[in-house]
């Protein structure tokens, strides 16, 4: 299997206009769920939801289309598909010619399935739905529900992930929040270019912290670790630290080269939460 610094990141790359699969560049998820304790199969279930806002292709008449395309990656599937590899593997469609949006949509569902299910005993298959232009006012835009802890004025000094800051309440009764911050920054595991992103961390159990639970959130600011990687380590953290009952992380990133990504992990099976996008999106 690939390793990041095999991408296509950080490096010069060719702009190819035709279709190409190819391009998509897997790596597994095993090295770095490893890194937090993970081994086997995975303590959560969830997803990853991507929004493709530049996808665009030819008709049979040699005419451009354009879509949106929601895109939902199983947490289980063995890999991610590195996000720059994605990008080029979009723009292969730009001067392809397709009879359908219905082909365009099927050929992306085959394709990333095949790349993040790569290696796999049982593969399956992601979501993918086409937004047309005639349903580009109907996409909403709606901020994450909860308690915002950026509230709370506190004192940082820590900028790389620290999971000791965590505390809970574990001899109080216990009790259900749901907590957002806008303050979530990282950076990319190759690049190192800072990626933006807002959480919602939503649990029942020991009280958490609030203030110490803010400056955990901001200790990644300086952290160079892809999306997906970093939500997996925040939900470890607070299983790990601050034994949860029931606990679910959801992340949405901004979008860097016409694409987010954005993580769901959670603790119990529940309703997936609607790929909608943020006013930072």
């Amino acid at each position: 299997m690939h390793s990041p610094d095999q991408s296509p990141l950080g490096k010069a790359s060719a702009y190819a206009d035709q279709y190409d699969p190819s391009l998509l560049f897997p790596l597994a998820r095993a090295p770095k769920r490893a890194e937090i304790g993970i081994t086997g199969s995975v303590p959560f279930v969830g997803a990853d939801l991507w929004t493709a806002f530049e996808l665009s292709w030819l008709n049979e008449r040699g005419k451009p289309q354009v879509a949106l395309a929601h895109i939902t990656v199983p947490c289980e599937t063995p890999n991610i598909v590195e996000s720059k590899s994605f990008k080029l593997y979009l723009n292969s469609y730009n001067n392809t010619r397709f009879a359908t949006a219905q082909d365009v949509q099927a050929r992306l569902r085959a394709d990333i399935s095949e790349a993040v299910w790569r290696g796999a005993e049982t593969p399956g298959t992601v979501g993918v739905r086409l937004v047309l232009p005639e349903q580009f006012d109907q996409e909403p835009l709606h901020e994450l529900d909860g308690l915002l802890l950026d509230r709370l004025d506190i004192e940082c000094d820590t900028y790389q992930p620290a999971p000791e800051l965590l505390r809970a309440a574990m001899d109080e009764a216990p009790v259900s929040e749901v907590l957002v911050s806008h303050l979530l920054k990282s950076n990319c595991l190759v690049t190192g270019q800072p990626d933006w992103g807002s959480v919602r961390i939503a649990y029942s159990g020991p009280q958490i912290d609030q203030e110490r639970l803010l400056q955990y959130i901001v200790s990644f600011r300086n952290h160079n670790e892809f999306h997906e990687q970093c939500v997996e380590r925040i939900y470890m953290d607070l299983w790990t630290r601050c034994k949860p009952i029931k606990l679910e992380v959801y992340a949405r990133y901004t979008r860097r080269g016409g694409l987010d990504i954005n993580p769901w992990r959670t603790s119990h099976p529940q309703a997936m939460p609607k790929n909608i996008r943020t006013a930072r999106q």
